[in-house]
């Protein structure tokens, strides 16, 4: 609760930025209360494709909404390598969460010996492909898509501008090749590997990207407002 009151103080006022905070499970709850009201929406970093049954220690979409989530992560690098979280698992939550109220922010990205191999492109597109197998561009309006490259989380590491926003580049002109012209325009794309003050605003800039997935510096109230505040005059 203190971190949600802090996390209000910092950035309610904020007109031009969508916030999003997707806290551990254990602190929906709370933090749902202590946003209710606020502009700063709430989201799970998970959500199974099931609304009930025998699925001990899984997340229902439900149950997110129920503690007043607006948006789930699907596919995060972290849950594909240590949850087994296999693409057509990511599909499976991602209809079952377009049926609901949530928004999805489903993730995609390669690791450093599939890049160094020169299979970036051809990782990417893929998950992207096997998570929207089976779904209508009239469905995918409200899905937002995040580009972690894996070799640049947590690793002090950060993909340049230009790598970046050629990545965001291919991803938005296979959305447009694969489903039709308008959807480019309607899907937003997150950058997220290793954004901190020191770079967010050059990211920014990117004509591609068109927010950040935030890790370890959203872990402090007051270095993720420096985020959300990146584009005003100190």
């Amino acid at each position: 609760r203190r971190t949600g009151r802090e996390l209000r103080r910092l950035v309610d006022d904020v007109a031009d930025v969508e916030v999003v905070v997707c806290p551990p499970f254990t602190s929906l709850a709370a933090l749902g209360e202590e946003l209710e009201g606020s502009p700063i929406g709430l989201g799970g970093q998970d959500a199974h494709w099931e609304d009930q049954g025998a699925f001990t220690g899984q997340i229902s979409v439900p149950m997110l909404e129920d503690c007043g989530c607006r948006y789930v992560i699907l596919g995060h690098s972290e849950m594909r390598e240590f949850q087994a979280d296999s693409d057509r698992r990511v599909n499976r939550k991602l209809k079952r969460v377009l049926e609901s109220r949530l928004v999805p922010i489903v993730c995609v990205g390669e690791k450093l010996e599939q890049r160094e191999a020169g299979r970036a492109r051809e990782v990417v597109l893929g998950q992207l492909e096997r998570a929207v197998q089976d779904l209508p561009a009239s469905r995918l309006q409200k899905l937002i898509l995040a580009y972690e490259p894996v070799w640049a989380i947590g690793t002090g590491r950060t993909a340049t501008p230009d790598t970046a926003q050629e990545m965001h580049s291919l991803i938005r002109g296979w959305l447009g090749t694969r489903f039709s012209s308008d959807l480019p325009g309607k899907v937003r794309i997150l950058y997220g590997g290793s954004v901190k003050p020191s770079n967010v605003a050059e990211l920014m800039a990117q004509p591609d990207i068109d927010g950040a997935l935030v890790g370890g510096a959203s872990l402090e109230a007051s270095t993720f407002a420096k985020l959300v505040r990146f584009g005003e005059a100190d």
